[in-house]
């Protein structure tokens, strides 16, 4: 594997920061996960916009402007003669020192993995996920806007840890008004006599590029796509459910906090939604 760091692309054993630096002393940097299919790289515009914005939110300045890190993405795939991948795009502080000052930090950091990734096995897929609702709730869109895709994930780590712990691979997580915002690393929908739903921005949800993608392909296929509050009796009754990402994909969740999901298979409407979404991804 070869790495981008700070303007080299190094091999992976070599590819390091320096211990000082506040993405890893404090979590202050933000990042973007992307997908690539057939040598085409999936959403890179909306990707790196979204980066930017996140990097502009918190004040950190980087020298590279949009296009050269979308040219530094595709750079990364010709280094490692990838043509289906996963690639993480990391803006950090900088090198500073031990206090929280951000603005000791000279330089900020840019960092480029291009590897591939399984989240989930293809069984899950077939036959659906079971999760359960955390106890770890959602931050606040009051304390960290989840808009902002930030390095520090330790919430969402929690509540991943409470779904590992149950033998389930995600954990969905509510909000302070006990509605739901989103699982550990994905989006939810469900779906109720042919309506398609999924929480609003306002439920504290970092606007997940698949998610937009998904909502339109719903749209395209005729269905209603209403963004609203969701409860957990909401997703207890639904007909289907399933949650989206840019590792996920779409995969269907058929079991909720022990209770079966519609029929306990992935829904038609689910099913419909992933094959449009896999031949958009191929250029089809």
């Amino acid at each position: 594997m070869i790495v981008y760091v700070n303007g080299k692309f190094l091999p992976k054993e070599h590819a390091k920061i320096s211990v000082f630096d506040h993405g890893f002393l404090y979590g202050d940097g933000v990042f973007e996960g992307i997908r690539a299919y057939n040598g085409k790289i999936f959403k890179l515009d909306e990707h790196i916009d979204r980066l930017l914005d996140s990097a502009k939110a918190i004040d950190l300045k980087i020298k590279h402007s949009h296009q050269e890190l979308c040219d530094l993405c595709y750079e990364s795939l010709k280094q490692n003669k990838l043509e289906d991948a996963y690639l993480r795009v990391i803006l950090s502080r900088g090198e500073g020192d031990l206090s929280l000052n951000p603005y000791l930090c000279e330089e900020a950091g840019v960092v480029i993995i291009s590897g591939k990734i399984k989240l989930y096995p293809k069984e899950l897929y077939d036959e659906g996920m079971a999760v359960i609702t955390g106890a770890t709730p959602r931050v606040s869109p009051e304390a960290l806007n989840p808009k902002i895709k930030s390095l520090n994930y330790l919430n969402n780590i929690m509540a991943k840890m409470e779904g590992l712990q149950h033998n389930v691979q995600e954990t969905l997580m509510l909000n302070s008004h006990g509605y739901l915002a989103e699982a550990t690393g994905d989006n939810i929908f469900v779906v109720k006599n042919s309506m398609v739903i999924t929480p609003p921005e306002e439920a504290g949800i970092l606007l997940g590029i698949t998610r937009e993608v998904v909502m339109e392909l719903v749209k395209e296929s005729n269905y209603e796509m209403v963004e609203k509050n969701i409860s957990r009796y909401d997703v207890y009754t639904a007909d289907e459910c399933f949650l989206t990402g840019t590792a996920a994909e779409i995969i269907s969740v058929t079991k909720v906090d022990g209770r079966i999901i519609g029929n306990g298979e992935p829904g038609s409407i689910t099913l419909e939604l992933l094959e449009k979404f896999r031949a958009l991804t191929l250029g089809k």
